[in-house]
């Protein structure tokens, strides 16, 4: 089952106003997006998808590397981030479908050369959307998709090498401890939502291989996980905050830092494939 607090915040104006801002000011969508573009085999595509693809900024990867007459169809249930993508990436080549990663089928006409999904896979039903991928995906199609280090569960070498001190969410519950008696709950310290072994389960349930894993690092600033964590649904600390309480403590946290103090971000990046006859 998708978590039960994956979707909340994500179909509203200020949270898909503020996510597509984050994507045209800052790097860490944009080198993701086009990271697994490369990896998606795309140079002979006529049909991808891009699954979860919020506001577009994967889209607008994919449709880099697509052939002229390809068609690329972004699916995401968010109709707030959708219409805001339709604002920003006008290509007549990309289609916007507002449904859940779960009902792909129902809403890919024919077969699909490539399914790319950028960050948002620990959000649905894995078993599901993977059975979905599958059948959706011509013989050989790949299915390509990275979840955040948190998640899996993985660490770049970087992101202890590269660190100057603690990180900005330490800072934050350290402010929140000191104003407001904070207490993280046994769930922030919980096992990791979706490590590379239940990954590689469930692609085998669904009938896809896995033909690469990796684990990337993506380097940017203080500045930059500032602005992230200021996105109403990534916001902290979790529990009973108003967004302008966890603006505040942010603020007070962000102090503490230097902003230019560089910040590495890990991501497992797994490559997958319907096997051919």
């Amino acid at each position: 089952m998708a978590p039960q607090d994956a979707l909340l915040g994500w179909d509203e104006d200020t949270t898909a106003e503020a996510y597509a801002a984050f994507t045209r000011d800052f790097p860490m969508y944009g080198a993701t997006s086009r990271d697994l573009a490369r990896r998606a085999h795309l140079t002979d595509s006529r049909l991808v998808v891009d699954l979860c693809g919020g506001a577009g900024a994967t889209a607008e990867a994919i449709l880099a590397l697509v052939p002229a007459e390809a068609r690329v169809i972004s699916l995401d249930n968010a109709a707030a981030m959708q219409r805001v993508g339709r604002r920003i990436v006008t290509d007549p080549r990309l289609s916007w479908v507002t449904a859940r990663a779960e009902d792909l089928a129902e809403h890919v006409p024919g077969m699909a050369d490539s399914v790319v999904c950028n960050s948002a896979i620990w959000k649905t039903d894995v078993s599901a959307v993977f059975a979905a991928v599958r059948s959706v995906l011509r013989r050989g199609g790949h299915f390509v998709f990275n979840i955040g280090g948190g998640f899996a569960g993985v660490a770049h070498p970087d992101e202890k090498t590269g660190r100057t001190g603690p990180s900005l969410n330490a800072l934050i519950h350290q402010v929140a401890a000191r104003e407001y008696g904070y207490t993280p709950s046994p769930a922030a310290n919980a096992l990791p939502k979706l490590p590379l072994e239940a990954v590689t389960e469930h692609l085998a349930t669904a009938g896809l291989t896995v033909l690469d894993t990796e684990v990337t690092a993506q380097h940017s600033t203080m500045a930059e996980k500032k602005a992230w964590l200021s996105i109403p649904v990534f916001a902290r600390p979790s529990g009973d905050f108003t967004h302008d309480q966890r603006m505040a403590i942010l603020e007070k946290a962000y102090d503490l830092t230097t902003p230019e103090a560089p910040t590495v971000t890990s991501w497992l990046v797994v490559v997958a494939q319907r096997p051919g006859e």
